[in-house]
């Protein structure tokens, strides 16, 4: 174990699990984040189909145009694998393009998202069109926050890791917001199969 990896070991505090405590608490609250997305969807999934006023999903989704932001997003966890590997192995160059190739595919995704809305809005559906307008915004909108925060934080770290802040001893901060990062896509996954593909 490296002089850097003993004092980043010192410097956590591990729970019986053999786990650091920031680790373990972070995995606490994706279970609640489990736990608000699961309502979020379950909402939708209850009011799938009962508009009385159009427009409806199959009327107004654009399936081609959300896969290709679904690709951007899954690429997105790629490159924050690729990003963690970069700092452990302490390559400032590596975390700098890959933690940047995350950042830019979320914004991406973002754009595509900002899009799509506008786009819903102009074919007239809003969030008090209907039902189905209601819960699509407020799910696919509370998702989007969440892209955005993650957005941010990581342009955060990329900050720091460009002054030289962010090293091989912070891995773990790299490591607990790609935690975040790759559960913000698997809720994505679920969201596009039973939004955009089962209609």
């Amino acid at each position: 174990m490296s002089q850097a990896a003993a004092t980043a070991h010192d410097d956590h505090h591990y729970t019986s699990t053999g786990l650091s405590s920031w680790k373990v608490g972070f995995w606490t609250f994706i279970g609640s984040e489990c736990l608000f997305f699961a309502t979020l969807i379950s909402t939708y999934m209850v009011y799938k189909g009962r508009s009385i006023t159009g427009p409806y999903p199959g009327e107004i989704l654009d399936i081609p145009l959300t896969s290709v932001s679904t690709f951007v997003l899954l690429m997105s966890s790629l490159a924050m694998v690729l990003g963690l590997d970069g700092i452990q192995r302490g390559s400032k160059r590596l975390t700098l393009i890959w933690l940047g190739a995350v950042i830019l595919l979320g914004a991406t995704f973002l754009g595509f998202q900002v899009y799509e809305f506008n786009h819903f809005v102009h074919e007239g559906l809003t969030i008090s069109t209907n039902v189905f307008g209601s819960s699509f915004f407020v799910l696919t909108g509370f998702h989007g926050a969440h892209v955005a925060g993650g957005v941010i934080w990581l342009s955060t770290l990329w900050i720091l890791a460009a002054r030289g802040k962010l090293t091989s001893a912070d891995s773990l901060k790299v490591e607990i917001a790609g935690l975040y990062w790759h559960f913000v896509d698997i809720v994505w996954i679920v969201i596009f199969t039973l939004v955009y593909l089962i209609q």
